[in-house]
Parts: structure tokens; C-alpha cells; sequence
């Protein structure tokens, strides 16, 4: 992708959104400092919450940008039933959301990745909601799975491209990369957007 002497910034320490913005084929610098408090009012609809959390990372970034870069920030969070679910506290914690992601509810639960991409003169959010579904899981798995990947820097306490993935998800309706944090999709339709002439 040509983008005009453009210079991509991507404003997150996720391995995972690095690996699948290199897959663009773009050049791009990681950087992280931020002051920007990830907070949110309690009355925002649960759906609506990635998408604030990811546009004040952009707008909490360190500095002003130049004319010529283009900032990428994004957010995730897990839905499930009525309890949003963002990154564990600690194991018991997320030994917990594991056994409500497949537990009861249908074992259906909804991955929300929002993406805000802003430069000096434009600033747009979108977001892509995917469908997970889990088979029951044993105390032992989910215990194995915590204490061996340690995914205490995942929304839901899990990552589906690791052995939770594997041997738990059996259905999901929906983009696999929103479930793993990035909808390159609409990444991509952002930056040919900017780029045009």
C-alpha cells in the first residue's frame, strides 16, 4: 500500500496488533507513552465502551502529531451476558471469566475491538463486533491454560490463536482477527482512505 509519505504511528505494546499490521505490508514505528486513563462512565452502553476507550488513547497520546503521521490506537473488551470483560486482575480472576465464558449462558459470548485512526485533520473510530463460542471446559484446562500462557494482558483472559483456542472455540461468527484484538480489515480501509490523492 502506497500511503503518500505517510508515517504510520501504532500506539500499542499488543504483539498481537503489531504482527497484524505488519501483515499490511507498511512500515510502521511502536510507540506507547500515553496519559490517557482507561476509564469510562458506567452509563455508557457496553457495546459504545471499546470505542471511547480506543479514541482517548488516541487523544491521550504523548504529543501533537505532524501533518505527514497517521496514529492507530485500538481497544478490545469481551461481552458476556451483562459483565464486560477487559484484562484480568490477577489468576483468580482470570481462572473466573474463563469459567463464565464457558459456563451457562450459552457459551456464547461477543468480542468488541474498536480502531481509531487519526491524523492533524482527521479523526474516525469504528468497530467490529465477532461471536465466540465456547465448549465446557474443565477446572483443570482453564487452570493449565492460566498458568502456562499467563493471559493476564488479553480482554477475557484468553487468546484465541493460543491452546485455549485450540481445544475450547468450536464457533465464531465474526472476523478471527477482531477476536484477536485487530480487525485489519478496517485498518486497511482506513489507510487507503487517507492515502488517496
Amino acid at each position: 500500500m502506497e500511503l503518500a509519505g505517510k508515517k504510520i504511528i501504532l500506539a500499542s505494546g499488543s504483539p498481537r496488533r503489531r504482527e497484524l499490521l505488519a501483515t499490511l505490508g507498511v512500515d510502521f514505528e511502536v510507540d506507547t507513552r500515553n496519559n490517557f486513563e482507561e476509564r469510562f462512565d458506567a452509563s455508557i452502553p457496553h457495546r459504545e465502551i471499546s470505542s471511547v476507550l480506543s479514541e482517548g488513547k488516541s487523544h491521550g497520546f504523548h504529543r501533537p502529531l505532524e501533518k505527514d503521521e497517521i496514529l492507530i490506537t485500538s481497544d478490545t473488551l469481551v461481552l458476556c451476558g451483562d459483565e464486560v470483560m477487559g484484562k484480568p486482575k490477577d489468576r483468580e480472576d482470570a481462572i473466573r471469566m474463563i469459567r463464565h465464558l464457558c459456563g451457562t449462558e450459552g457459551n456464547w459470548h461477543e468480542v468488541i475491538t474498536a480502531v481509531t485512526v487519526r491524523t492533524t485533520d482527521f479523526c474516525e473510530t469504528e468497530k467490529d463486533i465477532a461471536r465466540v463460542h465456547f465448549k465446557p471446559l474443565t477446572d483443570a484446562e482453564i487452570e493449565y491454560y492460566v498458568d502456562t500462557f499467563k493471559p493476564y494482558d488479553k480482554a477475557g483472559a484468553y487468546g484465541i490463536q493460543e491452546w485455549i483456542g485450540y481445544i475450547g472455540i468450536d464457533r465464531i461468527d465474526g472476523s478471527f482477527y477482531t477476536i484477536m484484538g485487530f480487525p485489519v480489515h478496517l485498518v486497511y480501509d482506513f489507510l487507503k482512505r487517507i492515502s488517496r490523492p
